[in-house]
């Protein structure tokens, strides 16, 4: 059986109230990286089924570890901080298929 894509990315955009216990992604910038990788993808020509997809999520439950963002069928879990690291996913795994080992956030 194929995949519908071949890699299929999901970025947290959970948003908590101000005064909540554990950090949320969306106080991260998380939204508006998630839309440049979006518009990344889609100006690589890697948009798309068979290809690349990018997509919204809600909490992913990794709070404690930064703005998160997990790619399948990997299952690989990365942070980030900008979109230099968000450039570094895309042209490292997402076009060549090389794990980012500085972005990786541990397997629990």
């Amino acid at each position: 059986m194929s995949q519908y894509y071949r890699h299929h990315v999901f970025f947290c955009l959970n948003q908590r109230e101000p005064d909540a216990p554990r950090p949320s992604c969306a106080n991260c910038n998380a939204q508006a990286m998630q839309e440049y990788a979006k518009k990344r993808v889609k100006a690589l020509g890697l948009a798309g089924p068979g290809q690349v997809r990018i997509n919204k999520a809600g909490c992913l439950d990794r709070c404690e570890d930064g703005p998160t963002v997990v790619v399948y069928p990997e299952g690989v879990w990365y942070t980030y901080v900008d979109e230099t690291d968000i450039d570094e996913i895309v042209d490292s795994h997402l076009v060549n298929g090389k794990i980012v080992e500085r972005l990786l956030i541990d397997a629990p």
